[in-house]
């Protein structure tokens, strides 16, 4: 009877725990976003203009901000004096004015209220040399969905100059630590408005996207070991997908999102093992005497890259994503750990040991040749873009965690942080669909 009324006793005190959590979770609210400095500028940047949008003070914040903060920060444009002062939008520009300010290009907007509550942002891309529109867009766009429609627009421009996908409208997620508690957060790819996805006083690590963007895996040790789960951001539902006895870890997901490769200590060392995405099907990808670790896959999936120390120290190694034989890939230096393939699979980012500095650095594949990217000293966890041309990572300055973001060719530089708090895992997202 007392063993009973015990039991029944830690039952509802688990119950009601649990839904003290939800409701916490619940009323949580957005921490805030993180503040970026940038350092460094590519090679040629390209002169644009950027002309205030006219009627944009309808909305709660403006876009013309936004759009310019976005390709300044890429590095790679060079931001043209306008005067501040509202183009119209449906007026043909007068290009000599505008090549006389030396831009190569701009931008010009409106904002319009439309019937049903919304608003019109319109804008134009023109190319002043050429005197010619390279773009012209109309969103139909709620007060609160003025950032989206900016980061969009910003896109546009970027793709129509550059020739290659912007990642504005991308998202980044990352772990902040603050006293004894942990939260999961996902931001627009310039740290702004972020939303807390888990709130836990115990570590997440490891969070990594689907292929689609619809989800994150991470490890949570909320259960006072590490368990690997994955998390709907569309409903916020998750469920676990790796808790076997001993460790469950870093998980990745193949190109087509319907499995994760993880590590897993459940039959003794710290094997590579795949598992499809709502838990079923574990199958053991490779034996070692060693540790395995840090999966991921190649972006076209035929091949599964890891950190091994098989042959005497922590090495990068690859291995079919069937199953097989596995080949080494880094030979430079006694310390190479935490490989990412470029979107493109041309490149491999990972950290490596310098003279006791972790720094991050890059592999070309065909070349095998490596450059250090950064000058830093304790740097982990890099993320690409999902065009390639800028690596998210972890670093630390003055003994706390902060983000950094670098170029592929190391000329742009920036670092996210949040006052007062540790920052640490990102992951950069996928495109948006």
């Amino acid at each position: 009877m007392f063993i009973g009324a015990n039991a029944m006793l830690f039952s509802l005190r688990k119950l009601l725990t649990l839904l003290l959590a939800m409701l916490a979770l619940l009323a949580l609210p957005a921490r805030a976003q993180l503040s970026i400095e940038i350092t460094g500028a590519g090679a040629n940047r390209i002169p644009t203009a950027i002309a205030d949008f006219q009627g944009e003070g309808l909305l709660p914040q403006g876009v013309t901000n936004v759009i310019r903060t976005d390709l300044e920060r890429s590095g790679l444009f060079k931001l043209v004096d306008t005067g501040n002062k509202p183009m119209p939008e449906n007026a043909q520009p007068v290009f000599g004015d505008w090549k006389s300010r030396g831009a190569d290009a701009l931008v010009v907007g409106s904002v319009l209220a439309a019937a049903d509550g919304r608003y019109e942002v319109r804008f134009r891309l023109y190319d002043v040399q050429k005197q010619v529109q390279l773009a012209g867009f109309t969103y139909l766009t709620g007060a609160g969905q003025y950032r989206p429609t900016a980061h969009r627009i910003s896109d546009v421009v970027y793709e129509k100059l550059l020739g290659e996908p912007g990642v504005f409208s991308t998202r980044i997620s990352y772990v902040v630590k603050s006293g004894k508690r942990f939260e999961l957060q996902i931001a627009d790819a310039d740290g702004g408005s972020p939303q807390t996805a888990l709130a836990s006083h115990e570590p997440i690590i490891s969070p990594v996207w689907s292929p689609d963007g619809s989800r994150l895996a991470y490890v949570s040790f909320e259960a006072k070991k590490p368990v690997v789960y994955v998390h709907s951001l569309t409903t916020g539902q998750r469920h676990v997908v790796a808790n076997f006895k001993g460790s469950n870890s870093a998980p990745a997901w193949s190109p087509d999102g319907t499995k994760l490769a993880v590590v897993l200590t459940k039959d003794g060392g710290s094997q590579m093992f795949t598992v499809n995405a709502d838990g079923s099907g574990v199958r053991r990808l490779a034996s070692s005497g060693g540790i395995d670790t840090e999966p991921r896959y190649s972006p076209d999936g035929q091949f599964i890259y890891f950190t091994s120390d098989r042959g005497g120290s922590p090495q990068i190694y690859r291995i079919p994503a069937a199953g097989g034989d596995s080949q080494r890939v880094t030979f430079d230096g006694s310390y190479n750990v935490t490989p990412r393939p470029s979107p493109d699979g041309k490149t491999l980012a990972f950290i490596s040991r310098n003279n006791g500095r972790f720094q991050l650095a890059v592999q070309d594949l065909a070349s095998h040749q490596i450059q250090v990217l950064t000058d830093s000293a304790k740097d982990e966890s890099p993320s690409f873009a999902p065009n390639g041309r800028m690596i998210l990572y972890a670093s630390e300055i003055g003994g706390r965690g902060v983000l950094a973001a670098v170029s592929l060719d190391g000329r742009v530089k920036q670092k996210l942080s949040i006052q007062a708090a540790d920052v640490r895992e990102p992951a950069w997202g996928p495109f948006q669909k």
